[in-house]
């Protein structure tokens, strides 16, 4: 998922960057393209970029024209990814371990 949500990222921010003018919507395809997409392909600060890529994607769906169905994919994709964490192969695994919750059985 998170693999997934990252190339997203930045195969729009490529394709975004093709024929932009305005120094906003470049800016903020860098920053898809360069910060967020590949951080989340590499699983680097997943949390962090997660919740900064969905939050730049639903500022997307509901200021600029087109298609809005994508974003919204795309925003909850990566806020799903903030919730779940970067999964065992990631960046973030290796650097700070795996992280791994035990439940205990209540006792009565």
């Amino acid at each position: 998922m998170r693999v997934v949500a990252g190339s997203m990222l930045i195969d729009r921010g490529v394709t975004g960057l093709w024929g932009e003018t305005s120094l906003e919507r470049v800016a903020v395809y860098l920053l898809a393209v360069t910060g967020l997409g590949i951080l989340l392909v590499v699983g680097f600060w997943a949390p962090i970029a997660g919740v900064l890529a969905a939050a730049i994607e639903l500022w997307s769906a509901f200021s600029q024209p087109g298609d809005r169905l994508m974003h919204i994919l795309l925003a909850t994709l990566c806020a799903a990814v903030a919730l779940v964490g970067p999964g065992a192969w990631s960046l973030d695994a290796r650097f700070f371990g795996w992280k791994r919750i035990n439940i205990r059985k209540r006792q009565s």
